[in-house]
């Protein structure tokens, strides 16, 4: 799709609009960039094709940022531009996760590349001085070139996204955006920032960026690491401010209770808000735990339309034809709070436009969900065009049954039937736990203890490392950081 055509210039801001423009930036904890010029990518070829046209091109520095890379036709392709870039002299930085690449840490993959001159680091790998570290993932999907062009999507670096015709099984349904301008400056600080936790940091040189304009869009670079949560802020305030319609596409919806309110109370308050979620999964058990909150979201009038194709994979969200959001975030707390991920909030109307017409398009090959006869069914669809008012995956799943029964046992607020519902299980659970307590109490004693020990020795480890941190000798010319807390 090209790029959305440049729309006449803007009045003055009212007070108002400077007063939301403060909200979403305090929020997102990201400044408004104008200037920008971006563009609309649909599905992983469209991806693909640029990014191999764009890296072939590069003649400064390649920065690229991805959750899952493959050892499939589709990554060892990329790789080997990569790798001719780098032989070229051009700076080649690559960070991978390490889970969503599990497998490809033996060297074998990237020693194309490494031999050539490029960098690969892998982020979180399994360390022993924090046993749960490995929880925080790295969900990002960028692309920096030249540190003029980038590209934020939700597609990986696998053939797995374009289908499989001889088995007739469609392509996934996915959603980017390229991006030159002001903005892009920002994304390359970004990219090095999480470098720099990973080794030594980039060359200054590498860091410089052009501030020309580009084009007029107005963007903000939401980029968010674990325990950090402005995303979530700024999903909440649009769900807040949304006055007309607000249209949402996720590939692993598990709203947290605070969000699902507030989609609920703008849909009841005359919004129309839809949800785009996959009808068929990657993951099936993420799939049954988003259906199981359907109830709540269709009993407060959000239409809910499930993907009819292979995998519905795009995160994007649309609001009042003004507003949309591009990335790598989903709709659960694993996005909002536990991993690194990175998204582009665009400020547009006529990009705005481009992404409800295509959210009507998908809508075409979606099923809608009603609730008849105090169940949820599925209604064919009606070509999409309809009025009215829709991580770490098992992380998103306990919590949302974790919230269940802290409801229940502290006697929060009343449960609604789709939260009940899980509630059978905890108890059953429970009292197996507890049943196998009473009869084979080393059953529980000895994984407790070996936890016990293992989190101690954590501790130990890591309070030894900052021991020899901190008698480690200083270079001249620098100072200690002083530690947070005394040991």
């Amino acid at each position: 799709m090209s790029e959305p055509a440049c729309p006449p210039p803007a009045l003055p801001a009212s007070p108002w609009r400077r007063m939301a423009e403060q909200a979403f930036s305090r929020a997102a904890g990201a400044p408004l960039i104008g200037g920008n010029a971006v563009g609309l990518l649909i599905d992983a070829q469209a991806h693909f094709d640029e990014w191999e046209r764009v890296v072939s091109a590069a003649r400064r520095s390649i920065f690229l940022e991805n959750y899952i890379i493959r050892d499939d036709a589709i990554g060892r392709r990329l790789r080997d531009a990569l790798a001719e870039r780098a032989a070229a002299g051009v700076a080649v930085s690559v960070v991978r996760d390490w889970l969503g690449c599990l497998g490809l840490d033996g060297g074998g993959f990237w020693r194309p590349l490494t031999d050539a001159g490029g960098e690969v680091r892998s982020y979180n790998p399994p360390r022993f001085s924090s046993p749960l570290g490995w929880i925080s993932r790295d969900h990002r999907k960028l692309l920096v070139v030249d540190n003029e062009y980038a590209c934020i999507t939700g597609v990986c670096l696998s053939e797995k996204w374009l289908g499989d015709p001889r088995k007739k099984v469609p392509p996934w349904r996915d959603t980017g955006v390229s991006l030159r301008g002001p903005a892009v400056a920002e994304l390359v600080h970004v990219f090095a920032d999480l470098w720099s936790q990973l080794g030594t940091p980039l060359r200054a040189e590498l860091l410089q960026a052009s501030k020309a304009d580009a084009g007029t869009t107005d963007v903000r670079v939401i980029a968010t690491q674990p325990s950090t949560a402005g995303l979530f802020r700024l999903d909440q305030l649009i769900a807040a401010m949304a006055r007309e319609r607000l249209w949402l596409a996720d590939a692993y919806f598990v709203g947290l209770p605070p969000y699902v309110q507030a989609l609920a109370a703008a849909a009841r308050d005359g919004v129309d808000v839809r949800l785009l979620v996959p009808g068929t999964s990657d993951i099936p058990a993420v799939a049954r735990i988003s259906q199981s909150g359907y109830r709540p979201l269709l009993e407060a009038g959000i239409r809910v339309f499930e993907w009819n194709g292979s995998m519905m994979h795009a995160k994007t969200a649309v609001a009042d034809s003004r507003w949309a959001r591009v990335g790598s975030s989903n709709l659960n707390i694993a996005s909002w709070i536990g991993n690194c991920e990175i998204d582009l909030a665009v400020e547009d109307r006529d990009f705005a436009a481009c992404m409800e017409r295509q959210y009507l398009i998908d809508l075409d090959n979606a099923t809608e969900i009603v609730l008849k006869r105090r169940k949820v069914q599925k209604t064919a669809p009606r070509n999409g065009r309809v009025c009215g008012g829709s991580s770490s995956r098992a992380a998103a799943g306990v919590m949302r049954l974790a919230h269940s029964v802290g409801s229940a046992l502290g006697n929060q607020r009343v449960l609604g039937r789709a939260e009940a519902g899980s509630l059978p299980w905890a108890a059953a659970s429970l009292l197996a736990l507890a049943v196998l307590g009473l009869r084979w109490p080393w059953l529980l004693a000895w994984p407790l203890s070996m936890a016990a020990g293992l989190l101690g020795l954590s501790l130990l480890s890591r309070y030894l490392q900052s021991r020899r941190r901190a008698k480690a000798p200083v270079p001249r010319g620098e100072k200690r950081d002083e530690p947070a807390e005394a040991p």
